[in-house]
C-alpha cells in the first residue's frame, strides 16, 4: 500500500513539474541580415505587447499605449480600445519582427518593431490612429521621427485617445 501511495505522489509531482516546464522555443525564422524574424502572434497582452509562438513576449519599440494590466495604474482611458486595436491588427497573424539596437527590456520582453500584412508597421499604425503615444527609449530610436510625426497628426486630427481622453490633451509631446 505504501508503494502505491508513493507512486501516486511521484506521478502527481512529475505532472506538476511538467506543467511548469518551459514552452518549446519560438518558431522564429531569421532573415539574411539578422535584423528581422517572422513569427505567429498567439496572444495579445495589451496595446503594445504581444506573445508569439513559444511563449516569447514582444514589446513594441517606440510607442506606449494606455495601460490595461498594470495594477499600480488600473485601466487607463483608451487602454481597452488600444488592446482591441492591437488584437485586430495582429492576433493569429504571421508578423515580421525587426530589431533595433537593444534586444530586451527590464522585464525580459523582446523589443521589436512589428510589421504585418503588406508592409504595415503596427507600432506606427497604433500611433497614427490615436491608440498610442510616441515614446522614445534610446538607443532604440530608428523610427522615432516617424512616430513623433504620426502622433502630431493624430493629435491635430483628434483621433482616438486625443479626443476621448481629456487628461492626454496637455501631455508633453513625444
Amino acid at each position: 500500500m505504501k508503494k502505491l501511495v508513493a507512486l501516486v505522489i511521484l506521478i502527481a509531482v512529475a505532472a506538476l513539474a511538467y506543467s511548469f516546464w518551459p514552452a518549446k522555443p519560438a518558431k522564429i525564422k531569421h532573415s539574411a541580415t539578422g535584423n528581422t524574424e517572422t513569427a505567429r502572434v498567439v496572444k495579445i497582452i495589451d496595446g503594445d505587447t504581444i506573445e508569439i509562438e513559444g511563449g516569447l513576449k514582444i514589446r513594441y519599440i517606440g510607442v506606449n499605449t494606455p495601460e490595461t494590466k498594470d495594477p499600480r495604474r488600473g485601466v487607463q482611458c483608451f487602454g481597452k480600445e488600444a488592446s482591441a486595436k492591437n488584437q485586430a491588427l495582429v492576433e493569429g497573424q504571421m508578423v515580421w519582427l525587426e530589431k533595433d539596437v537593444g534586444d530586451r527590456d527590464k522585464y525580459g520582453r523582446l523589443l521589436r518593431y512589428v510589421w504585418v500584412g503588406n508592409n504595415t508597421m503596427v507600432n506606427e499604425t497604433l500611433v497614427k490612429e490615436g491608440y498610442a503615444f510616441a515614446s522614445s527609449y534610446p538607443p532604440n530610436v530608428k523610427y522615432q521621427k516617424r512616430f513623433r510625426e504620426a502622433e502630431r497628426q493624430a493629435r491635430n486630427s483628434g483621433k482616438g485617445l486625443w479626443s476621448s481622453c481629456p487628461d492626454y490633451q496637455n501631455r508633453k509631446k513625444g
